[in-house]
């Protein structure tokens, strides 16, 4: 079968379509036909050679295919499996890679079936950021009348988090995002206000909007963008860490932080406490069936054949995607 492969760590060029052996399933497996891959912005980072020993998700040694979130249709299963899952359309994480390919391998007790009013390409798009998503709203306690400042807003999670932040009572909706195509997407979902972070003074219009201070700030870049927005926190507001786009996490003085009475979270790190598998495979769920009942709308804003993952990659790393970037095998 075709598969995308990686042989050495460095740009996006590294990644080419090669002839592999077919995958087979073990115990507790299934073999699924890949109708769509989805591409995880830390998987560019891997590919860089920048995660290596820095994230449970990067291989130990190459070659290496990547990809985690396929959606596709059962072709076989392995021992102890349900041969009546055959023919069955299921969303669902590989355990290490594997995805960017015709075919892939999942554990059956990590598997969503998918309902006939889900596509592939918007199922799979839920799969970690849907659960992200979730648990963000969850783990930062959004509710009536908050003021929540989100970072990374026309992405695939920022999309999301704006639709279950206000479904969940949210009073103002302040978007970061860079460029006014992705400003423009924020908007459309939801966001009260839509500020560039490229622009030096964005901390000023937040102030602008939100006089007071915001309640809760949903950090996906980290670096200098975290730290200013962790200044526009109002005492006893909420900070909760979930990515490093610009490369870094964002460092919190524990002092400062206690002296505004701010509490401090981070979803990232080992699947333990709230990142627990049982947990995660809860909260896809519920993304899931709220995309299939039109509750929430995921964002397929780029879909890339197979063969053009480095293309894939290559947009998502210059910044010129919105939403989720999909493989299409």
């Amino acid at each position: 079968m075709r598969a995308i492969v990686l042989r050495q760590y460095g740009g996006p060029e590294e990644l080419r379509l090669e002839e592999v052996p077919e995958p087979v399933a073990g115990p507790g497996e299934v073999v699924v036909g890949v109708d769509a891959a989805g591409i995880q912005f830390v998987e560019t980072q891997i590919r860089s050679g920048s995660m290596q020993g820095a994230s449970p998700v990067a291989p130990t040694m190459l070659p290496w295919t990547p990809g985690r979130e396929v959606a596709g249709v059962v072709e076989s299963v392995g021992a102890g499996v349900d041969r009546q899952l055959v023919g069955r359309r299921v969303a669902g994480q590989t355990a290490t890679g594997g995805g960017y390919a015709e075919r892939a391998v999942l554990a059956v007790d990590g598997l969503h079936l998918l309902p006939e009013t889900l596509g592939s390409a918007e199922a799979v798009s839920l799969l970690g950021t849907g659960r992200t998503a979730v648990a963000l709203v969850e783990t930062a306690g959004i509710g009536e009348g908050d003021i929540v400042l989100v970072e990374s807003a026309a992405g695939a999670v920022g999309t999301l988090v704006l639709q279950l932040a206000r479904a969940a009572g949210a009073g103002m909706l302040i978007a970061l995002a860079g460029g006014e195509a992705k400003l423009g997407l924020a908007r459309e979902f939801g966001a009260d206000a839509a500020i560039d972070y490229t622009e030096p003074d964005w901390p000023e219009q937040v102030r602008r909007v939100a006089p007071d201070g915001v309640t809760v700030v949903l950090d996906a870049v980290g670096g200098p963008t975290g730290l200013s927005a962790f200044e526009l926190l109002a005492p006893g507001g909420r900070f909760v860490i979930y990515g490093a786009s610009s490369g870094s996490v964002t460092r919190l003085d524990p002092a400062a932080a206690a002296e505004r009475g701010v509490t401090v979270s981070s979803y990232v790190g080992p699947p333990t406490g709230h990142r627990a598998p049982a947990v995660q495979l809860r909260q896809t769920r519920e993304a899931l069936v709220a995309a299939a009942e039109g509750r929430l709308r995921p964002v397929v804003g780029q879909r890339f054949p197979l063969a053009e993952a480095s293309a894939a990659h290559a947009a998502i790393t210059s910044r010129a995607t919105v939403g989720k970037t999909v493989l299409l095998p």
